[in-house]
């Protein structure tokens, strides 16, 4: 079993970067596919990258492609979301999540984070 727990939020300008990681507890965290999803008030939760345990394969969203790059390190049981040239749009809860597959299907995925706010200001 996995525990995962997000940080790196915040408020942000528009064009503004941030980082968000997700520190994991549990031994076989590098087994583990990992992705990150969001959620903006009255919408649905959405994908927006995904990572192999090994790091080798990576996914992106075509929102998120081009400016937001997932990596992990599996030594210090994180997996990352850098977020550049951020826009209103981007505001959302981020969440990240451990599954055995790189995917960037909700439903793959069996274990959850609680989530950290994201907000960009125009």
């Amino acid at each position: 079993q996995v525990q995962l727990v997000e940080s790196g939020g915040g408020l942000v300008q528009a064009g503004g970067s941030l980082r968000l990681s997700c520190a994991a507890s549990g031994r076989t965290f590098r087994s583990y596919a990992m992705g990150w999803f969001r959620q903006a008030p009255g919408k649905e939760r959405e994908s927006v990258a995904a990572i192999s345990w090994s790091g080798g394969n990576t996914q992106y969203t075509d929102s998120a492609k081009g400016r937001f790059t997932i990596s992990r390190d599996n030594a210090k049981k994180t997996v990352y979301l850098q977020m550049n040239s951020l826009k209103p749009e981007d505001t959302a809860v981020y969440y990240c999540a451990a599954g055995g597959i790189v995917t960037l299907l909700l439903r793959d995925y069996d274990y959850w984070g609680q989530g950290t706010q994201v907000t960009v200001s125009s």
